[in-house]
């Protein structure tokens, strides 16, 4: 899920260092890279100092990005994937997030965590965005515009050439942040949020035109992996919902910037 909230179900890359990434973009993507932005509050008012630091997973700075994570998840899929949604959040190991394969972004606003998100290796050219986050208190602010950049901006500096992202069903505001911001839909936007199931995005990080084959024939794997699943689950809460006369609140729920 994305914050967008990155979806619960996505497939795991390893591999070596992509082709074209130097040490010194390593390097950088290691350290903390401040970006003294002008801002404002949902006030008005002008916030002093914002910049986006690289840090691990476990850095403690992350925990507000995972609690409200794990809390939206769990609201909006339950256990739709067999386990709590939220599981999703722990299925990796920290150092997938990591350089030289990974990196993990907070954008801090004096100093507090407002917005965040991370990548992972997809393949030798491709990253796999996840974790994509605004806080719960500051959004309709463009942050997570801000992080898909800063995330596409960092996978350039360590020679990655493309990128590719999924997201649930349930958070159609995530698939409008993304088709408003260039990236490519690998599903027929024509169908239904039942009948897609999974939402697959992919875009290019040059001037060179997507060439996206390689990621279609993964994402249709795992589409087709879990599209059974999720049909039926959404055949069984419409026959609930009917009967109830009522429909699923989490599907209004807007949780994007």
């Amino acid at each position: 899920m994305t914050d967008t909230v990155q979806t619960p179900t996505d497939t795991q890359a390893a591999g070596t260092q992509p082709t074209g990434a130097q040490p010194s973009d390593t390097q950088r993507a290691s350290d903390a890279r401040a970006a003294a932005v002008p801002a404002r509050d949902s006030a008005g008012s002008t916030v002093s100092h914002e910049e986006f630091v690289y840090v691990s997973p476990e850095d403690p700075r992350v925990e507000p990005l995972i609690r409200e994570l794990a809390a939206e998840y769990d609201h909006r899929y339950g256990d739709l994937f067999g386990e709590p949604a939220s599981a999703e959040l722990y299925r990796y190991p920290a150092e997938n997030f990591l350089p030289p394969i990974g990196a993990f972004a907070l954008l801090m606003r004096d100093g507090i965590a407002v917005a965040g998100g991370a990548f992972k290796r997809f393949d030798q050219h491709t990253t796999e965005f996840k974790r994509i986050w605004v806080s719960s208190q500051q959004r309709r602010q463009g942050l997570a515009k801000r992080v898909l950049a800063e995330l596409e901006d960092e996978s350039r500096r360590r020679g990655f050439t493309r990128a590719y992202l999924t997201t649930g069903p349930r958070q159609p505001e995530a698939v409008r942040l993304y088709l408003g911001t260039g990236w490519t839909p690998l599903f027929d936007p024509r169908e239904t949020a039942e009948q897609i199931g999974i939402y697959g995005f992919a875009k290019s990080l040059t001037a060179e035109d997507l060439d996206a084959r390689e990621i279609q024939a993964r994402y249709d794997a795992e589409r087709a992996e879990f599209l059974p699943e999720l049909q039926a689950d959404a055949a069984g809460e419409s026959s609930s919902a009917d009967a109830a006369g009522t429909t699923d609140p989490a599907n209004a729920a807007d949780a994007t910037d």
